[in-house]
């Protein structure tokens, strides 16, 4: 294998030691979930063909879900895809009147990335791209830049807000042709959501609307049309720790959420989200729950069923439910390989400890941990990666006595998830 970048080794060292998905270079440590990523990469390809998808992927609490979502925002992105992300939490909803929907976008759209700015924020380099495209277009036609950019967004004026959407693109091109870099910047805030109040982005741009807690997914099925318009190939929205919503002590504000997600699903089965992926992460009491997850909701728990012939270890990629299979510990084996290749940067010479050391180290594991340990192997990664700083920082240290003292802690923030409060039907609440 070729040599590791220092940069990548330690971005995913870094992150593993602490617990959190490395947030670049996760192919070079990522084992199984073939038939998965398979199958995402299918929509990836749909997306693109200006066709649209949606998935809602399940997994235990440390199983990887985090870490799958992540690989496959990167697939998407060398795919010439968009992509945005963001975490729920209690102040991020899909629905709500509070300003926690719109708070959810704002979140989205600070992570809008691409194959070059992988990191986000890339917003404002999507639109100088579609603002180049035009300006090219108008001086061979002899037009003026900002009358192309409205025939190029004309269509869009039959969406939600999307007469406005428009009259911000030209906004920022009059910006650019002037100099203006304020009416840039207010421009980039009306597409972030940042702006509060009509009132204000009246002033500032002349326009109606803002992107509110009623429009965010009307909002990023526009985002989708001019991407495409840019140049990429679609839109990817990656939403994980959907448990959140299954948190929710009210029933009413539950099934808002819900709403919103039976209206995201329906849109894409139906084919009318062009060029838009989305993709939701969550537990297995999120999806299966009858009282309070989103098997909770008639319409939704009929969609979403499994197929009924997939039965006996038999498995259907092909719904919008993906389960992801624990690893097994063939795979985790293969882990922690792919890890001590990592930490030597791809120097078979610097290896800090022999082959016999992994399998002497899962039996360490497995004698304090049971299989948890490569079910939800968060808290054993973690444990791997110290003890190889150990050997690193102490060559005469001996493996074999150093694995007697390894702390192996089991994971318990899952315990969070299926932590609920009694649901609470007529306290005061915002939607």
């Amino acid at each position: 294998m070729s040599t590791i970048r220092a940069k990548d080794r330690d971005a995913v060292i870094q992150s593993l030691r602490a617990g959190v998905v490395p947030r670049v270079g996760q192919h070079l440590i990522q084992v199984g979930r073939v038939k998965e990523l398979e199958a995402l990469m299918k929509d990836v390809e749909r997306i693109a063909d200006a066709g649209s998808g949606f998935r809602v992927v399940i997994g235990e609490y440390g199983s990887g879900k985090t870490f799958f979502l992540n690989l496959v925002r990167a697939i998407a992105m060398e795919k010439k895809l968009v992509t945005m992300h963001a975490d729920l939490n209690p102040d991020r909803r899909l629905h709500a009147t509070g300003g926690q929907a719109r708070s959810l976008y704002a979140e989205l759209a600070k992570n809008v990335s691409t194959r070059t700015k992988p990191d986000g924020g890339a917003l404002p380099g999507i639109v100088e791209k579609f603002i180049a495209q035009a300006k090219s277009e108008a001086k061979t036609s002899g037009k003026p830049s900002e009358a192309i950019v409205r025939e190029r967004l004309d269509h869009l004026s039959e969406m939600v807000n999307g007469y406005d959407f428009a009259e911000v693109i030209a906004a920022y091109c009059r910006g650019f042709d002037e100099g203006n870099e304020q009416l840039k910047s207010d421009a980039i805030r009306w597409l972030r959501g940042e702006f509060t109040t009509k009132t204000d982005a009246r002033a500032a741009l002349g326009v109606r609307t803002i992107i509110d807690d009623a429009s965010i997914y009307d909002q990023l099925k526009l985002l989708a049309r001019f991407i495409r318009l840019a140049g990429y190939s679609g839109l990817m929205v990656c939403l994980d720790e959907l448990v959140n919503l299954y948190k929710l002590s009210n029933t009413q504000a539950r099934n808002a959420n819900y709403e919103q997600i039976l209206r995201i699903l329906n849109d894409s089965l139906q084919g009318s989200a062009e060029g838009l992926g989305i993709v939701l992460g969550g537990t297995p009491d999120f999806l299966m729950d009858t009282r309070r997850g989103l098997y909770s909701y008639t319409a939704l728990q009929s969609r979403l069923a499994e197929n009924t012939f997939a039965k006996a270890g038999m498995v259907d990629y092909s719904g919008p439910v993906l389960r992801l299979a624990s690893l097994t510990p063939e795979d985790f084996y293969v882990l922690l390989n792919k890890l001590r290749h990592l930490y030597a940067s791809g120097d078979r010479a610097k290896y800090l400890v022999p082959d016999e050391a992994i399998p002497a180290f899962m039996a360490h594991c497995a004698q304090r941990l049971g299989d948890a340990y490569f079910r939800t192997p968060r808290t054993t990664i973690t444990a791997f990666i110290n003890l190889l700083a150990i050997l690193e920082q102490n060559p005469s240290a001996d493996w074999t006595e150093l694995l007697g003292h390894v702390a192996v802690e089991k994971d318990m923030g899952g315990a969070a998830d299926t932590a609920v409060e009694d649901d609470d039907e007529l306290a005061s609440f915002k939607l």
